[in-house]
């Protein structure tokens, strides 16, 4: 099967100015991570003329000077590579055969590889029940383990056609799949999820936690329906895996605000860097939602733990990260927790969804909505028009007064 849909749309001894450090520091960053306004973005599920239809889905973003590629893929545990170019006319290459082997080492290439500014990958490996969370400084991987239910690996996991919801209107596309072995039937009735969507120009979607995204963004959504509980108000977790930095991994931050107005009750936002900006980042707010549509009431806690080198226990193979990286590769995990044991949580109504931004460049930042800046304006305006009254009525009293002639 084969389906593809587009979209247009000499220094002195003087201190340098602001402006030339600007220049220079633009300059310097690599053509493809400087961003874009819009993109001519295209969705292609590559055909496998050699067997069977195989899930590989490749999502180009071509901008004036870059291009950006985003290969999902379910061989193996749901993944995706991430690769900026610096030239528009970059092409991803790929060799079924070589990929499709035990060794699919350079089964995936973009070429030419000179162009390459920036590539790194995400890895979804496995989905985990526990009966409660308790997030700690030094939280380890194994932390899930020590919970009663058995983690359902995604590379056993059975996959739709991707082909079949290729969506030319929304520039997306679902894998949706269930356990191959699931001999306690949890998933009987139940499916898991991630619908994959790319944008021609910075927007924002309608549904909370409407992350702002840009040109240079993927968003993903993961979606957890209809699966049978297994325990008294216990939680979903899933396990993320991501290329190291040499022997470190890469660095989660937070963000806050005091504006809430796109997220209710959600002042943070946290961010994973794969190395200094201008970079590659995942982007996501700690909040998941047990309805759908989302909404306050429904709003549940996130809590991802520190990436750690997943050196304790053998991480689930992508072949694309493979086929792409080589095997020389270290790999660092954390875990995204959904729920509390109190509260709101997927046992209301068997669903569960959290949405994560995938980009190059400089993550998309948040400023303050209309709604809270008239808030200020008022909070601030207000008691400067209290004394600017006060103030003129007290200097017209006083010229009233200055008036009257003293009697001799």
């Amino acid at each position: 099967m084969h389906g593809s849909v587009e979209h247009s749309w000499g220094w002195g001894h003087s201190a340098p100015s602001p402006l030339l450090l600007l220049t220079l520091f633009l300059f310097a960053a690599p053509f493809g991570l400087l961003g874009e306004t819009t993109r001519q973005v295209s969705l292609e599920v590559i055909p496998n003329w050699l067997g069977p239809v195989q899930n590989l889905l490749h999502i180009r973003a071509v901008g004036t000077n870059s291009t950006l590629h985003y290969i999902w893929s379910s061989l193996g545990p749901l993944a995706v590579v991430l690769v900026a170019t610096n030239t528009p006319h970059s092409t991803l290459s790929v060799n079924w055969s070589r990929l499709l082997s035990p060794e699919p080492d350079g089964g995936l290439m973009v070429l030419p590889k000179d162009s390459i500014q920036f590539s790194s990958a995400l890895v979804f490996t496995r989905v985990r029940r526990q009966a409660q969370f308790h997030p700690t400084p030094t939280l380890q991987l194994l932390e899930f383990d020590r919970t009663p239910y058995p983690p359902y690996s995604l590379a056993d996991f059975s996959w739709n056609n991707i082909t079949d919801s290729l969506d030319p209107a929304t520039l997306s596309a679902t894998f949706q799949g269930h356990p191959m072995n699931d001999p306690t039937r949890t998933f009987a009735n139940g499916s898991l999820a991630f619908r994959v969507q790319a944008f021609s120009r910075s927007s924002r979607p309608a549904q909370p936690p409407r992350l702002l995204h840009t040109a240079d963004t993927c968003q993903l959504e993961v979606a957890l329906v209809g699966a049978s509980p297994r325990g008294n108000r216990s939680l979903f977790g899933l396990e993320v895996a991501t290329l190291g930095q040499g022997p470190d991994c890469p660095s989660v931050q937070e963000q806050h605000s005091i504006d809430d107005e796109y997220a209710p009750a959600v002042f943070q936002l946290d961010q994973l860097l794969w190395g200094s900006l201008p970079s590659g980042f995942a982007q996501w707010r700690p909040v998941a939602y047990s309805q759908k549509p989302g909404g306050r009431e429904s709003a549940l806690p996130c809590q991802a733990s520190p990436l750690h080198p997943a050196l304790a226990y053998p991480l689930p193979q992508s072949p694309i990260v493979r086929a792409f990286f080589g095997s020389q590769n270290n790999f660092c995990a954390f875990n995204v927790t959904f729920g509390a044991s109190t509260g709101p949580g997927y046992w209301d109504q068997h669903y569960l969804s959290w949405s994560m931004l995938l980009g190059v460049g400089f993550p998309p930042v948040d400023g303050l909505s209309p709604l809270v800046l008239g808030i200020m304006a008022v909070a601030l305006g207000a008691p400067g028009l209290m004394l600017l009254v006060g103030g003129l009525v007290l200097l017209l009293y006083h010229k009233k007064y200055s008036e009257y002639q003293s009697i001799n």
